[in-house]
């Protein structure tokens, strides 16, 4: 298989048509391995228009996905990121070639010693993979990020996250339940936090988002 040309095929086929035109998502994509962050027997369809299995009932999203929240949640030169569900790592190796530091926890301790792995091989040293669940663990509000995004769905938004919004800082985050869901963004303006509804999709809860208290 010619792996450069399903990357280029990728980009141009599955996220342009999609309205992912920022050049540096579209770098990103090019650049960054994916093949380095699927599981091996799945190497082949790394570029594919599919949720691909990583284990323990868990999925890598599709690319086209993928696209649409980094377009939305572009980190700023120097952010501190929180990603919430870290999967193979492979969401993070891309928030990190614009943060400074990406904190990412994992809820399956298996996974988070796969997405280090990874992540070492691709030799992105700025990603912290955290064992924890993201529900329930006491996360810092005293050592706040400026954007914390996560990699699967919740019902609604866990009063915690928000807690962590500092003034000038978002959480991106797909909220609903399947199929009707939506990915939507909160912003710290200072006085508020606004609330701003971005796209209609549909994608797996996060690891443990059934068992979990929340608020709207």
């Amino acid at each position: 298989m010619d792996l450069e040309l399903a990357r280029y095929n990728m980009v141009e086929q599955q996220l342009r048509p999609w309205d992912i035109t920022n050049q540096e998502v579209l770098d990103l994509f090019r650049t960054v391995r994916r093949e380095d962050f699927v599981p091996p027997s799945h190497r082949n369809l790394a570029f594919a228009d599919l949720e691909l299995p990583i284990g323990h009932g868990q999925h890598m999203l599709k690319p086209i996905i993928e696209g649409k929240l980094l377009q939305a949640a572009l980190p700023q030169p120097g952010a501190r990121v929180l990603e919430i569900g870290t999967g193979t790592g492979w969401f993070a190796a891309l928030l990190a070639q614009r943060a400074e530091r990406v904190t990412s926890i994992e809820r399956i301790a298996e996974l988070a010693q796969v997405a280090r792995s990874n992540l070492a091989y691709a030799n992105v040293k700025n990603v912290e993979v955290v064992e924890g669940d993201a529900f329930t663990d006491a996360l810092s509000a005293n050592d706040p990020f400026d954007l914390i995004i996560a990699t699967g769905s919740v019902p609604a938004l866990p009063e915690n996250w928000q807690a962590l919004l500092k003034p000038g800082a978002r959480l991106l985050a797909v909220v609903g339940q399947p199929p009707v869901q939506e990915a939507v963004m909160l912003e710290h303006t200072g006085e508020h936090i606004i609330h701003r509804s971005l796209f209609e999709t549909c994608i797996p809860l996060l690891d443990g988002a059934h068992a979990s208290q929340f608020v709207f």
